[in-house]
Parts: C-alpha cells; sequence; structure tokens
C-alpha cells in the first residue's frame, strides 16, 4: 500500500513522515491553511532522501505555473486539483519529456441535491482521466459546497467503489487509484477495505493542528493503512 503523508509545511514533519515509512510528502500551493512558498518547499525538498516522492499540490488552470514550481523546488511528482483537462496534462508532461509523475484528482461531492446527475459527472472524469496515458495515478477525494482537497470529509466508499470499478472496465494494468479524503487511523482499514486502492492519502488525520503533524497519528496512519494493504494482498 503506497501512502502520501500531504500538507507538510516543514523539513521536520517531512522526515518524519519518511522515517514512519511514507512512500510520498505533499505539498500545497493551492489556497490552503496548509499552504507553503516556493521557498519553503525547495528548502525542504533539498533536506529529503532520493527514493520519496515530493508532490506539489496544484488548484490553477496554467500548467506553466505548475511547471515553474516544479523545476524551481525540485518536486517528483504534480497533483493537479479541477476538472481534468486532457490538454493540460499532456502539456506539462511533454514539458518534462513525461519523466513529470501526474496524479489527477478526481472529487466526488458529498452533498449533492442530484445524486444520480453527480454521480454520473464524477463516472465521466474518472474514464477520462484513467484513459490518457499521462495520468500516472487518479486521486479520489471529497468534494463539499464547490471546494474539494484538504476538506478532511469522509463518504460513502463502497458507493464510489462501484462507481469506480465502472470506469475502470476490463483496463489492464489497472490503474492507480489514491484514496482520499476524512481518512485517519481508525477508519482507514474500513475505507481500503471497500475500494481496494492501490495507494492513501492523509493530511488533517495525522495533524496536532493545521500544518502541524502528530508524530503519534501520523505512524499509527500508515501501520494501519499497510496492515489493511496486507490483507487485500492476502
Amino acid at each position: 500500500m503506497w501512502v502520501k503523508i500531504c500538507a507538510n509545511t516543514s523539513l521536520k514533519d517531512a522526515l518524519l513522515a519518511v522515517d514512519a515509512g511514507a512512500d510520498a510528502v505533499g505539498f500545497v500551493f493551492a489556497p490552503s491553511k496548509r499552504q507553503v512558498t516556493l521557498e519553503q518547499v525547495a528548502e525542504i525538498v533539498e533536506g529529503l532522501p532520493e527514493g520519496v516522492e515530493k508532490v506539489g499540490v496544484f488548484d490553477t488552470d496554467d500548467p506553466y505555473e505548475v511547471e515553474h514550481f516544479v523545476a524551481c523546488s525540485g518536486l517528483t511528482v504534480a497533483q493537479l486539483h479541477g476538472a481534468f483537462d486532457q490538454e493540460k496534462v499532456q502539456l506539462l508532461s511533454n514539458e518534462f519529456g513525461g519523466e513529470l509523475k501526474i496524479i489527477q484528482t478526481v472529487a466526488y461531492e458529498v452533498e449533492a441535491e442530484d445524486r444520480a446527475a453527480a454521480d454520473k459527472r464524477f463516472e465521466e472524469m474518472l474514464v477520462a482521466a484513467f484513459a490518457e496515458p499521462a495520468v500516472w495515478a487518479v486521486l479520489l477525494d471529497a468534494a463539499k459546497a464547490g471546494r474539494s482537497g484538504g476538506l478532511g470529509v469522509a463518504y460513502d466508499w463502497a458507493h464510489v467503489a462501484e462507481i469506480v470499478r465502472r470506469a475502470m472496465g476490463p483496463r489492464e494494468p489497472r490503474p492507480r487509484v489514491i484514496l482520499a479524503g476524512g481518512l485517519k487511523q481508525e477508519n482507514v482499514p474500513e475505507a481500503i477495505a471497500a475500494v481496494q486502492p492501490w495507494g492513501v492519502d492523509v493530511a488533517s488525520g495525522v495533524e496536532a493542528s493545521p500544518g502541524v503533524k502528530d508524530e503519534a497519528r501520523l505512524r499509527g496512519f500508515i501501520e494501519a493503512a499497510r496492515a489493511a494493504g496486507d490483507k487485500l494482498i492476502k
């Protein structure tokens, strides 16, 4: 089970995540309580080992803005929020010769007035993202009141799992799916069992306060996620 610890704001917390066994650490450039600057991230990334993925979280329509932040901070992954834009994804991938890993976030509307219509939009975006070779992984997150990402809101994992399976169809190899949204040590086993994702992503569920990690929660989350992932393999 691949694990990303997101919304890091200090080298201390990013190194804690790496020491606890995280595969990736994330940095939020989008407007947020946990937003960081290019200069902060460049300094943090310099102190991290090569093996860990360094993920920038972006919510912008401008691929050249993402390119600038990635190139100037040493990031290895760009996580894109907002509607899936195939042209933007392909342009960004081409700018890095296909070497930049791109995670496309697809948001599930948790309080949709028209559930069927919202589910249809969600499935259509999943189908499009799964079909794009430049998308390295698809991240599932919650959307509420027009906002998505970093909300710390859980949702109906079993229902979402059904939609994801339909959107995947018989496609091989199976697309990488990363599950996010309201995860914490206590519920991540249930979420993993329901969705059977390739990876999980957490921010608020391992924090002492916004942007500051809680060591016990962080280590407990990674341990619980890995244990749940091992059960899927068995």
